[in-house]
């Protein structure tokens, strides 16, 4: 299921957006807000403690080189991995700088679910409002829709590409904490800021609030 889920969820958000053509951006962003939520949660309380038991001395520098590299990462995908894309320009071919930050991003979340199955429905929660807002957003830039479903199935193969690469590369397991430590600190990142988005103006919003809350009871009954 962990090869399943990313996936999955990533395709399902395809088929919404292009089945049902969501409109309401406070349910999207309601089910951000949880994802994120979720998405923190399950990193804190399982992911972090796991690293920080490993003898490397420098698990912290990490962790700090993952959220570099993921705000690197945000230069060229403007914030798409927490559902921030802008305009409704017109699109004549895919925005390649979008999409190989996107899959990078993508890949890089796979590779802990290979010793941590439960963080797979974290990642899938996390992948599916953003695979309906990446959709809705080329559907209004007028991209090809077979360019659309090319660039969505890629990003939809990327994190179990990464999850594989995890299983069945003896190379990478020997680093396998340090990044680990990096993609802690790409969740910390994402998460973080889809929470502190998911509040407007720093309004009180109870509906908000609730799913914050209950991501993060989701993720500690896991």
């Amino acid at each position: 299921m962990n090869y399943l889920l990313p996936l999955l969820s990533v395709l399902l958000g395809y088929i919404v957006a292009l089945v049902l053509k969501p409109q309401n951006k406070t349910n999207l962003k309601l089910l951000l807000a949880f994802s994120g939520s979720f998405l923190l949660s399950l990193t804190v309380m399982h992911l972090l403690p796991e690293v920080y038991e490993s003898e490397n001395s420098q698990i912290g520098v990490f962790i700090m080189m993952g959220i570099l590299f993921q705000i690197i990462l945000e230069f060229f995908s403007q914030g798409a991995e927490h559902g921030h894309v802008h305009g409704h320009v017109n699109m004549s071919h895919i925005p390649w700088l979008l999409f190989v930050s996107l899959c990078i991003h993508a890949f890089l979340e796979g590779f802990p679910l290979s010793d941590h199955h439960d963080l797979a429905a974290g990642i899938a929660i996390h992948h599916l409002p953003i695979a309906i807002i990446l959709t809705t957003f080329f559907i209004n830039s007028n991209l090809n829709k077979k360019a659309i479903f090319a660039f969505m199935i890629t990003f939809a193969l990327m994190t179990p590409f990464g999850t594989f690469a995890a299983d069945y590369m003896p190379i990478l397991n020997n680093y396998h904490t340090e990044i680990t430590a990096v993609v802690i600190g790409i969740l910390f990142h994402i998460s973080s800021t889809i929470i502190f988005e998911s509040s407007e103006g720093h309004k009180f919003n109870i509906a908000k609030v609730s799913m914050i809350v209950l991501g993060i009871l989701l993720a500690y009954f896991i």
